[in-house]
């Protein structure tokens, strides 16, 4: 196995790695997501309203101020409870739609990632061919020809052709 080809598994090990690893968070804040919503939704609707109306129906009419400032309390209560629930709700997406972005984010990274490793991979290729090259940029024709046949390779072609099989040869 070449090296080329054994960083080309081991990026993509890295890359399927990464993807598991950002789907199973991914997963899990979803389901925490899903499990708070529902233990909001449990949650008692407290409307103190109506219990409180029909306490102050036994009391004398002196203690109507008392009632009034009572029910109010408890529509704030009712009305806070609401506001609760929607801001627990409004929570859950914006984590959910946070944790759809962070994984976006991995995959993009780790494909960049990738694809440096693997310019490098080629500049490092093409620097390898290149001094492989020089071996053979002073030789003649003739010969190139004569290490061609020594190889079992074909001999024919522009010298740049010979040159290009002689260093192909060398890299494999």
């Amino acid at each position: 196995m070449t090296s080329t080809e054994t960083r080309s598994t081991l990026n993509g090990q890295a890359r399927q790695a990464t993807e598991k690893t950002t789907e199973v968070f991914k997963q899990n804040v979803h389901q925490a997501t899903e499990r708070a919503e529902d233990l909001v939704a449990q949650l008692p609707k407290v409307n103190l309203s109506e219990g409180v109306e029909r306490y102050f129906e036994f009391v004398q009419k002196a203690v109507d101020l008392q009632r009034d400032m009572a029910t109010q309390w408890a529509d704030l209560l009712t009305s806070m409870s609401g506001s609760l629930r929607e801001q627990a709700e409004s929570f859950g997406h914006v984590v959910t739609e946070q944790t759809d972005k962070v994984t976006d984010l991995t995959v993009k990274q780790t494909q960049k990632a990738e694809q440096a490793v693997q310019e490098q991979a080629d500049t490092f290729e093409d620097a390898k061919k290149a001094k492989a090259r020089e071996a053979y940029e002073g030789l003649t024709k003739a010969e190139l020809t004569d290490q061609l046949a020594e190889r079992g390779l074909p001999r024919t072609g522009n010298i740049e052709e010979l040159i290009e099989r002689l260093v192909t040869s060398d890299s494999n």
